[in-house]
């Protein structure tokens, strides 16, 4: 068990370092001609400002002595990870194919996992200057006007007189809305919005990149995200916490059960999540 105290203190590291990786991204975002664009053995491309955000979280969170299972490190085979206790999982540029078409719509997630769940969760939207915090039974929270900085050094107590938390009283609306990946879409999802339409009727779709769909929902943004292409653990762990404690919920489909971490094959299942 982590104390409220050490709980503090790493989740303040997780929030510099996903700031500071948030400064590497924008500093390549800025410069389309150097992204240097290769694809990785599972046909997902990567750039620049993936290796550089790695760079930069591996050495911000290196200082915890927390082992990091990060999108962009090394493989680990499972016998080397399958008994960590605690351990940071990372996806340090998520939505590499929205960066590469310069829409916007990318994250820094950094979660901390204690015991197979995540505890301590980071999510940091460096074009809209927004972020998202999570510890599990604490509740979920936002902060707004979080630049991207080189050297970001917030305190526990910093972070804290700028949290608002989620989910927002001013997001009451009307309607029903349905979060889709803007890049991965399928016939199966479309079964599911049909199966919304029939219950809600009238849907409005939102097409939306990376993460940031868990953190529409745990603003009330939307209400319903179906997925049903890949994605790796890295890719929800630290937006499942965000929106779990925000009150939503996230479970594999069809099954649905919740989506378990560390597993000797890092792919997720199909899954929704709803408010």
């Amino acid at each position: 068990m982590i104390s409220d105290d050490i709980r503090a203190y790493l989740l303040s590291e997780a929030f510099n370092a996903a700031v500071r990786a948030g400064w590497e991204i924008m500093e390549v975002y800025k410069n389309r001609d150097n992204y240097h664009i290769s694809v990785k053995s599972d046909s997902t491309p990567v750039t620049l400002a993936d290796r550089v955000a790695h760079e930069k979280i591996k050495q911000s969170l290196g200082r915890t002595r927390i082992p990091i299972l990060s999108e962009e490190g090394r493989q680990m085979l499972y016998d080397e990870r399958r008994n960590w206790e605690l351990f940071w999982l990372v996806d340090p540029l998520d939505g590499t194919v929205e960066f590469i078409k310069g829409n916007n719509e990318f994250t820094v997630n950094i979660a901390l996992m204690a015991d197979r769940q995540c505890v301590c969760a980071v999510v940091y939207v460096p074009y809209l200057k927004k972020a998202y915090v999570a510890s599990r039974g604490v509740g979920s929270y936002l902060l707004t006007d979080i630049a991207p900085e080189a050297e970001a050094n917030y305190s526990y107590e910093d972070i804290c007189r700028q949290m608002c938390r989620l989910p927002l009283a001013e997001k009451n609306r009307s309607g029903f809305r349905i979060a889709v990946s803007r890049s991965h879409q399928t016939v199966e999802t479309e079964q599911y919005i049909d199966a919304m339409r029939h219950t809600y009727g009238d849907v409005e779709v939102v097409e939306q990149g990376s993460s940031y769909k868990f953190c529409m929902l745990a603003e009330g943004e939307i209400d319903y995200y179906p997925r049903t292409t890949h994605t790796y653990e890295w890719d929800t762990a630290a937006a499942e916490l965000i929106l779990s404690e925000a009150g939503g919920y996230t479970r594999s489909l069809p099954d649905r059960v919740p989506l378990q971490y560390n597993k000797e094959d890092l792919h997720n299942p199909w899954f929704e999540c709803g408010r």
